[in-house]
């Protein structure tokens, strides 16, 4: 038996398990996506055995056998506890009853045997962007994420490690209020949250801050718009993010709205954390590189950051989308070994 050793990454999602394997030098063994289903709506034993299977075909692929790995790092949607326990309320991904309050940590490593530690999915993916970004110099910087997806998702680390919380919640970045002013139109409704906040960063940049709020609000702008003849709500707000890739001027105007709602929350970290780098992630910059780049500048503009900052400062975005969750849960692993 050789005695080098290796720690995996397993990004469980709504509909899919991703997995990858990393070298103590920080070496990915896995250079693609490897998905497998998640199988969560089947329960929680199912959803188990699923997260099982995708970290064995992590380690069959990068040749790796399972008494080589000394921790598995995984991370899930939440909410959920920074101990992996998901939250008592239920969540999005996780809805039949037997997952609220379910310790889905606890539960791999009893079945795998081998220590398991974990990260919320958006967490995960702020340590590999900020890991990537600055390599070997990582632990001497700060920075803060934001991943637009369905909901809005964040992170913030510090010095090389994610701010977990003493419950877990920090760096739910969805959900801090900012101000409106500037962002909506005269007489435009304050946008509500599913969590029930109004005004939150969450129901303005995300998915469903479109369909519930901004697009119901600029379709009665644009009376003429082809969107109208969209019946289902869901396919209109999909829809949105391909026009204005296009050019489409009211779709345009609702990146417009989400990017300096993402510039606002920067803001509020720049005077909070004063990180060196931000991070924006999600469908939202898996785009063309001239509405990436376009975002990006609407982003950085509504930052204000002072002059100091600014010269320091990097907005950019999460490399690697698909598969940062795994990535940076096995990043938290690796750390979790070398802290022992």
């Amino acid at each position: 038996m050789s005695d080098e050793w290796y720690v995996v990454g397993v990004d469980c999602g709504g509909t899919k398990d991703a997995a990858t394997v990393l070298s103590p030098s920080g070496e990915f063994l896995v250079d693609r996506l490897i998905e497998s289903p998640s199988r969560v709506l089947e329960g929680t034993d199912a959803a188990v055995a699923a997260l099982e299977e995708a970290m064995d075909a992590a380690l069959a692929h990068a040749g790796v056998e399972r008494a080589q790995v000394r921790a598995v790092g995984l991370d899930t949607p939440g909410p959920a506890s920074a101990a992996g326990v998901i939250s008592r309320r239920g969540a999005t991904n996780f809805s039949a009853p037997e997952w609220r309050g379910f310790d889905v940590r606890g539960a791999l490593e009893a079945r795998i045997g081998i220590p398991v530690v974990y990260e919320n999915d958006a967490n995960a993916a702020a340590l590999y962007a900020h890991h990537a970004h600055f390599g070997a110099t990582a632990p001497l910087y700060s920075s803060v994420a934001a991943i637009i997806g369905t909901g809005l998702g964040g992170g913030l680390v510090e010095s090389g490690r994610v701010v977990t919380g003493r419950s877990g919640m920090a760096g739910e970045l969805g959900h801090v209020e900012i101000p409106t002013a500037g962002i909506l139109e005269d007489g435009q409704p304050v946008p509500r949250c599913n969590c029930g906040q109004v005004g939150d960063a969450e129901s303005i940049a995300s998915l469903t801050g479109i369909r519930n709020n901004l697009l119901p609000y600029w379709l009665t702008r644009y009376p003429d718009h082809p969107l109208h003849e969209v019946e289902d709500a869901a396919e209109r707000a999909y829809r949105v993010r391909t026009l204005a890739q296009q050019g489409d001027e009211m779709s345009l105007r609702i990146f417009e709205q989400q990017a300096k709602a993402v510039g606002a929350l920067f803001h509020i970290a720049s005077n909070f954390t004063d990180p060196t780098a931000y991070f924006v992630g999600g469908g939202v910059v898996e785009t063309t590189p001239e509405f990436r780049d376009w975002f990006l500048s609407s982003v950085t503009a509504a930052i204000r950051l002072r002059e100091e900052q600014a010269e320091v400062a990097v907005v950019t975005t999460v490399p690697d989308l698909d598969m940062a969750g795994g990535r940076g849960a096995a990043i938290a692993a690796l750390a979790s070994v070398l802290d022992r």
